[in-house]
């Protein structure tokens, strides 16, 4: 992004983050809070969200109970919030979700009631496989919802980290747990998909700043890290990293 800095009004300082109780959401909580920002997160469960509270001062980090699904409950998080931030995502479906509905149908009907409820400011977290050719239904979902996005409100920042990783990250987490118990790993498509690995941290440092930038509206980024490697060489890391050897067995793309 351009250096050009412009700082928001106080009631932009008031916020509603959806899905800011995973991994990304809790390293956004902290640095939102340390750079003065009230927040209401909206969280499935309340209660098994209290841990982001210490984060900030008395009162300015509460938990509350939304589901992005639930035009009613969005609109509570909303209400009274200069600005708004997506984060809510899913790699696989199941349990009644699906990439359609929590990729696109459903930040749609979110940027619809920002807009209508005048929000300033708006920010979506999609994902840098986003391609409405994509092979992968997630990839073809994640390039729905930012296109119905920025039709409801057309000045949302979309912002598309590649692979994201760090403290309590799924995608090393996961391998690393499967690698403890399984004798091979899954080459998903081959293992020759590429990355650009990003820590959290940066992608945290970016949405605050697409908040804070007028010159971000309507636009979209993508985030990346400085080194480009296979789905191959990042297992093949992991293992490394965790001492292990295991196969790399090739599955296709489901």
């Amino acid at each position: 992004m351009p250096q050009s800095h412009i700082s928001p009004s106080p009631e932009q300082r008031h916020i509603a983050i959806f899905g800011g109780s995973g991994f990304l959401g809790r390293h956004l909580v902290q640095r939102l809070a340390r750079a003065g920002y009230a927040m209401r997160v909206g969280v499935r469960r309340p209660n098994a969200a209290m841990f982001l509270k210490p984060m900030g001062r008395v009162g300015q980090v509460e938990p509350v109970a939304a589901d992005i699904r639930q035009g009613e409950s969005c609109a509570r998080l909303m209400q009274g919030a200069g600005a708004v931030v997506n984060l809510v995502g899913i790699l696989q479906e199941g349990g009644g979700r699906h990439f359609d509905d929590i990729h696109a149908h459903a930040p749609a009907r979110l940027a619809q009631q920002a807009a209508e409820m005048g929000v300033a400011r708006f920010v979506h977290v999609s994902a840098l496989g986003a391609d409405s050719d994509s092979p992968a239904r997630y990839g073809r979902s994640k390039a729905l919802g930012e296109e119905l996005v920025l039709q409801a409100f057309p000045a949302a920042v979309i912002l598309r980290p590649s692979l994201v990783f760090g403290p309590e990250d799924d995608f090393f987490n996961r391998f690393a747990a499967m690698a403890m118990l399984s004798p091979f790993l899954p080459l998903i498509g081959g293992g020759q998909t590429r990355f650009q690995p990003i820590f959290v941290g940066d992608v945290a440092q970016a949405i605050h700043a697409a908040l804070e930038r007028q010159d971000a509206a309507g636009k979209i980024f993508e985030l990346g890290g400085a080194e480009t490697v296979s789905f191959a060489q990042l297992l093949q890391m992991l293992l490394q990293t965790i001492r292990r050897k295991r196969l790399l067995v090739p599955l296709p793309f489901a």
